[in-house]
């Protein structure tokens, strides 16, 4: 139990945290390679460490969303030139947690324009204190806050494509993107969507099961069998994986919606392990299968009340 609970806070620290964009993790970049993957005509995947980045080249030049580390800045721009499509014009963020705008001050002091949904900004600026893990996460510096911010949805008319970033309500946090490259068929779904895994749902920073529910559902509606998805983490999928991910989510709120409709408590549940079977399949991630079960149990105990 302890183990389980450390492991979280861990990741917390390491995913949920910007101000540790000026002090990074314990962690050797040198080591790490930037990847290339092609996902649909003039839209690339980039695997590093850290949230995979989604590119958008073409005539008018480059349009990342996310950039993982402040470290791997030099190798995500590297990895970029090689598309052979000019700078970087704009950095997009799917959403605050500083494995995916680390690299938001560079870029911004290279040039780019930072965009993101208004919570992004909002929480990247104030900074947040962590009650559960007793964290403080300061502020960012100026540089590093998206200079555009939009409340709902917002398109680029980039590339020749038509780039929606289409704001997901409180689902992974309260400020996600959905990124839909319209043209190219493909989409970028942050945290929401985190491919053969459990997702992290950020509760203190507005995250909630029913928003990524939500999110989930419109990215299907959009999708279609030959749509390409870059996930927030994870191998690059399509809309049956998507699917899959819907379905478990679907199947955990149903079972634990019933445990809290008979009144069974928190700790009963954990020791049911109602979850087994879908644990076996998606609880190798980063989050294990106990504190998924908490988090959906508190995030279903927060929509009663």
């Amino acid at each position: 139990m302890r183990a389980k609970r450390f492991a979280l806070f861990v990741w917390l620290l390491l995913l949920a945290a910007p101000g540790a964009l000026f002090a990074q993790p314990a962690q050797d970049f040198s080591k790490v390679q930037i990847e290339t993957l092609p996902v649909a005509p003039g839209v690339s995947m980039l695997v590093g460490a850290g949230g995979n980045i989604g590119v958008s080249t073409g005539a008018d030049g480059v349009l990342l969303v996310d950039d993982q580390f402040a470290p791997l800045h030099p190798k995500i721009v590297a990895a970029v030139e090689a598309l052979k499509s000019g700078p970087v014009r704009y950095v997009l963020n799917t959403h605050w947690h500083f494995d995916h705008t680390g690299g938001n001050e560079l870029f911004g002091k290279g040039g780019a324009l930072l965009v993101a949904q208004d919570a992004v900004r909002t929480r990247l600026a104030a900074g947040q204190f962590f009650k559960a893990f007793n964290r403080e996460i300061p502020p960012a510096p100026p540089a590093a806050l998206p200079a555009v911010t939009f409340s709902e949805d917002l398109t680029f008319h980039w590339n020749g494509d038509e780039i929606e970033a289409l704001h997901a309500p409180n689902a992974h946090t309260d400020g996600d993107a959905l990124v839909h490259f319209r043209k190219a068929n493909a989409l970028h779904m942050g945290d929401v969507f985190v491919s053969g895994v459990y997702p992290f749902i950020d509760l203190e920073s507005g995250g909630s099961l029913a928003g990524i529910l939500a999110a989930s559902d419109r990215a299907l509606a959009i999708a279609d069998a030959k749509t390409r998805i870059i996930p927030g983490h994870g191998p690059l999928s399509g809309r049956d994986e998507l699917l899959k991910y819907r379905d478990m989510l679907m199947l955990a709120r149903e079972r634990i919606e019933a445990a809290l409709a008979a009144g069974t408590s928190l700790d009963a549940l954990v020791a049911d392990s109602p979850l087994k079977d879908l644990d076996a399949v998606w609880g190798g991630g980063f989050v294990k299968p106990e504190p998924f079960l908490r988090t959906i149990y508190a995030s279903l105990e927060a929509e009663r009340k």
